[in-house]
């Protein structure tokens, strides 16, 4: 069963990929499980690449660049998007949780 996650009102399918994660060790020149709980600007970039390779795959458009993306997430769309992820890897979910959302 695909994830997906509502951005802009619009459904997306949500998944982690090794697509995924080339994509973000391309876009920020670090692998992914160098991400910490302050780090919210890398949780946010892997959750773009989880988003742009999965609609990739999917032939679904994404039309928002990393920093469109940025400046339209809202804190209930990250908190959303790091349940999914805790449940995809639930080893890493503490890793993975932004600060100040426990």
């Amino acid at each position: 069963m695909t994830k997906q996650v509502k951005i802009q009102g619009k459904e997306y399918p949500f998944r982690v990929t090794m697509g995924a994660l080339l994509r973000f060790k391309r876009l920020t020149g670090r692998d992914a499980s160098t991400i910490t709980d302050e780090d919210l600007e890398g949780l946010i970039a892997l959750f773009y690449c989880c988003i742009a390779s999965a609609c990739n795959a999917d032939g679904v458009e994404w039309p928002y660049s990393l920093t469109m993306f940025e400046d339209i997430l809202t804190e209930d769309e990250v908190k959303e998007m790091t349940k999914l992820m805790a449940r995809e890897n639930p080893e890493d979910s503490k890793k993975k949780e932004p600060k100040g959302s426990r």
